[in-house]
């Protein structure tokens, strides 16, 4: 059962998302709350697998409530909820361990989609938005990364794969490699970049030019 905690100030949200989720098999919500400082006291109090985080609300906003999560020992998984696509507060969760994000809009569908990867270990809900996001904030035309032997090019590959919004199953088939051996890339890739998920890979291709 994946348990799922609401965070929303605005309670027309919460019913929509609760009535959703709880139509679905295997996925429970187990509370919401109505501000960023409930958000973080309620989730460290029914330990949820999934937070809906919303990015703006009163008292502490998503993104100090996300920064506060993710720094506890087993924190949930946390995706972020925003009106705005590009929105510099979700990338500033994402920075601060969100697992993902996701439109209001985005439909039933993909509210589901984004409670059971976050709840499976996904970072990427919704890729091609996440790719807009991510050039969004990163310069046009940025010099090449210097080769520091850090990652294989393999998993260079894998990499720059997971930056253009890729999951696994689609790497393996575009790379010709099998499933598990993606995973031992992601792996290794996340031990040496000291990422604790693939979004945080995918910032650092941005950020060291991987992708244009």
């Amino acid at each position: 059962m994946i348990r799922v905690l609401l965070a929303d100030d605005q309670e027309m949200v919460r019913t929509g998302f609760r009535l959703i989720l709880s139509a679905e098999d295997g996925v429970e919500v187990v509370g919401e709350a109505g501000n960023g400082v409930d958000a973080v006291a309620r989730a460290r109090a029914l330990r949820p697998d999934v937070v809906l985080m919303d990015i703006r609300m009163p008292q502490l906003d998503g993104l100090e409530a996300t920064r506060l999560l993710t720094a506890d020992p087993d924190p949930p998984r946390v995706v972020v909820v925003t009106t705005f696509d590009l929105d510099e507060y979700v990338y500033g969760a994402l920075r601060a361990g969100a697992c993902g994000f996701l439109l209001k809009d985005a439909g039933p569908r993909l509210l589901v989609e984004a409670v059971r990867a976050a709840a499976a270990g996904d970072a990427l809900v919704s890729p091609s938005v996440t790719v807009r996001l991510l050039e969004h904030f990163t310069a046009p035309a940025r010099p090449a990364p210097v080769d520091d032997g850090t990652l294989s090019p393999r998993e260079l590959d894998v990499v720059r794969a997971v930056a253009r919004g890729r999951t696994n199953a689609e790497i393996a088939a575009e790379l010709f490699v099998s499933l598990s051996t993606v995973k031992t890339h992601l792996t290794n890739v996340q031990h040496k970049l000291d990422a604790r998920n693939r979004t945080e890979i995918a910032v650092w291709a941005w950020e060291h030019g991987l992708v244009r």
